[in-house]
C-alpha cells in the first residue's frame, strides 16, 4: 500500500488516512491509487464493519486535487484522472459498510467530494469546506455536481458550485453538508465512538440498509420502495435477525455473527 495513504485497524473499525500533510493531503494519482487500495482492503476484510476516512495533520482533510499534476494534462489524460477519481469516490459511497468522514481542516474540491462520498461527516470546528473549481475555469469533477445536488438540493448545491466559496464548519452543519461539528482535539474520538456504536449493530443489516439508502438516491420513489422491500426481506433470512429479535425479547445485548 502507498506511503501517502495508510490503513489502520482498531477492532471492527478501519481508519483510512491520507498522509501527505506537506501538500495539505492534496489528491494526486498516487493518493487516489492509495485510497483505492485501502478502500478495497477494508471492504474485503470481514472483521471490518465501519470505515473512517480522514487526513493527516491538523490543517487539512484533503485540500483538493493536486493542481501541479493537473496542469498540462490533455483532455484524454484528464479523463483518465477523473475516471480514477470517480472510482475512488464510488468505492466509499457504495461499499456495503458504513463510511464516516472525519473532516479536519480544509476539505476543498476533491476533498469535499471525498467527504460527501462518505455516508456521514463529522467536522472539526476549524474545518472549511467548498468546491472552488470554477475559480480555476473548471468545475467539480469527482462527483461533486451529482452528490452535492442529492445531498443539499439544487439551490444550495448551485450556490456552492457557482460561487466556489468556502464555508465554515458551523455553516456546513446548518445546511446539512456535515452531520456534526466537534472540537478539533475530539474529532477522532467522536468519529470512533460513532463507528463503535454503528459496528455494534447487525453487519448484514447495515450493508443491506446502506444499499437501500443508496437506492433511494439512484431511483424513483417506487423503484426505491421496491428495492427496500426486497432487501429488508433478505435481512429476515439471516441468523443475525434471529439473534437480534431474540436478544430484544430476552432484554440483553445481541451477539451478531454476520451470518
Amino acid at each position: 500500500m502507498s506511503d501517502v495513504v495508510t490503513l489502520e485497524k482498531d477492532g471492527k473499525i478501519a481508519v483510512v488516512t491520507v498522509n501527505r500533510p506537506e501538500a495539505l493531503n492534496a489528491l494526486n494519482s498516487e493518493v487516489l491509487t492509495g485510497l483505492k487500495e485501502a478502500g478495497e482492503a477494508a471492504l474485503q476484510d470481514e472483521d471490518v464493519l465501519v470505515v473512517i476516512v480522514t487526513g493527516a495533520g491538523e490543517k487539512a482533510f484533503v485540500a483538493g486535487a493536486d493542481i501541479k499534476e493537473m496542469t498540462g494534462k490533455t483532455p484524454l489524460q484528464m479523463r483518465e484522472f477523473t475516471v480514477l477519481g470517480h472510482h475512488v469516490m464510488s468505492l466509499f459511497a457504495k461499499m456495503e459498510k458504513p463510511t464516516i468522514a472525519a473532516v479536519n481542516g480544509f476539505a476543498l474540491g476533491g476533498g469535499c467530494e471525498l467527504a460527501i462520498a462518505c455516508d456521514i461527516r463529522l467536522a472539526s470546528d476549524n474545518a472549511k469546506l467548498g468546491v472552488p473549481e470554477v475559480g480555476l475555469g473548471i468545475f467539480p469533477g469527482f462527483g461533486g455536481t451529482q452528490r452535492l445536488t442529492r445531498l443539499l438540493g439544487k439551490g444550495r448545491a448551485c450556490e456552492l458550485i457557482f460561487t466556489g466559496k468556502m464555508i465554515g464548519a458551523e455553516d456546513a452543519e446548518k445546511i446539512g453538508l456535515v452531520n456534526k461539528v466537534v472540537p478539533q482535539a475530539d474529532l477522532m474520538k467522536e468519529a470512533k465512538a460513532l463507528a463503535e456504536e454503528i459496528s455494534s449493530k447487525g453487519p448484514l443489516a447495515l450493508g443491506l440498509a446502506k444499499s437501500a439508502v443508496n437506492g433511494a438516491l439512484e431511483a424513483g420513489l417506487d423503484q426505491g420502495l421496491a428495492l427496500e422491500r426486497e432487501l429488508v426481506s433478505l435481512a429476515f433470512s439471516t441468523q443475525d435477525k434471529e439473534e437480534g429479535l431474540k436478544a430484544f425479547i430476552e432484554k440483553r445485548p445481541p451477539e451478531f455473527k454476520g451470518k
